[in-house]
């Protein structure tokens, strides 16, 4: 165990090395007003739910007499259930993850970095613990443990494409893949099934260029991977774009079943537009991933 003194180091050291990354995602939480990450179901917690009629079998401390004295019927007084969960995070660090097809947008490993960093701090905010998938960093909660993820996430793989890990998920806990999924798509079956055969659901965001979407490209075009290990010419790149566009609906239908075969939810964001909303939509999915 690292004593205070060495862990504050270790802090304000990280802290002084991330600012940008931390600064960006704690601003773009700030700007989902959410509240308490509860459990939507009743259970042991300090918030109140709902009232419910007194059934059969109640004891009579459970009964809200203030509540049934407006009534002839006898009501029972429901907490929701706020036990923390643990959220595991897998943000594709891969060399396709650094491709910008505009030099206003974000890369898309810069937004996922952002949006997975930002949906921690959300959940942290409710209590939830948060880490990575894999051995690396398990979940907690806590600043120390949002610098530890900024730190993390900051790393840059060698691969073309990346492939998700579902090793180190807790059974029937919650997870986050976030990817351009343009790789070989075996292994995002196979962590899918691994996690859906331990009880973990999550949301699957795939992040896009609108370049990649458009497909823009015409005449004599060079298509090169990002770690250089793929190369392809051809003089007439608008002959491919209808072939592109139907592997990619293919590509995104496919990811779309498998969600919906393992208990997840899939969705796409593009980095042409804002945050808010990709940011939004994975909290909300987690929220329904019970």
């Amino acid at each position: 165990m690292s004593d205070p003194a060495t862990l504050r180091a270790r802090a304000e050291g990280l802290a002084e090395a991330l600012p940008p990354l931390l600064a960006e995602a704690e601003h773009l939480a700030q700007a989902v007003l959410l509240g308490e990450h509860g459990r939507r179901r009743a259970g042991v917690g300090d918030e109140f739910w709902q009232y419910r009629p007194a059934h059969a079998g109640d004891e009579a401390r459970m009964i809200d007499w203030r509540r049934s004295a407006r009534s002839d019927a006898h009501f029972v007084r429901e907490k929701e259930w706020q036990a923390a969960q643990s959220v595991l995070l897998w943000v594709d660090d891969a060399a396709s993850m650094g491709f910008s097809g505009e030099r206003n947008h974000p890369t898309k490993a810069e937004r996922a970095r952002v949006l997975a960093l930002a949906v921690a701090v959300l959940l942290m905010r409710g209590g939830e613990r948060v880490g990575l998938t894999g051995a690396e960093l398990p979940p907690r909660r806590g600043p120390l443990q949002l610098l530890r993820l900024a730190e993390a996430l900051g790393a840059d793989g060698a691969a073309d494409y990346g492939t998700p890990d579902a090793t180190g998920m807790p059974p029937h806990a919650r997870a986050v893949f976030l990817s351009d999924f343009l790789g070989d798509l075996a292994p995002v079956e196979a962590a899918l099934t691994e996690a859906a055969d331990r009880g973990v659901k999550g949301a699957m965001l795939q992040i896009l260029d609108p370049a990649e979407e458009a497909f823009p490209f015409d005449g004599r075009t060079i298509f090169e991977s990002m770690a250089g290990t793929l190369s392809h010419e051809t003089l007439k790149a608008g002959d491919l774009r209808a072939r592109y566009l139907d592997r990619l609906a293919e590509r995104k239908q496919r990811l779309s079943d498998l969600a919906r075969v393992t208990g997840w939810h899939y969705s796409t964001h593009h980095t042409g537009e804002g945050a808010q909303g990709a940011l939004l939509w994975l909290y909300r999915a987690l929220e329904r991933a019970q």
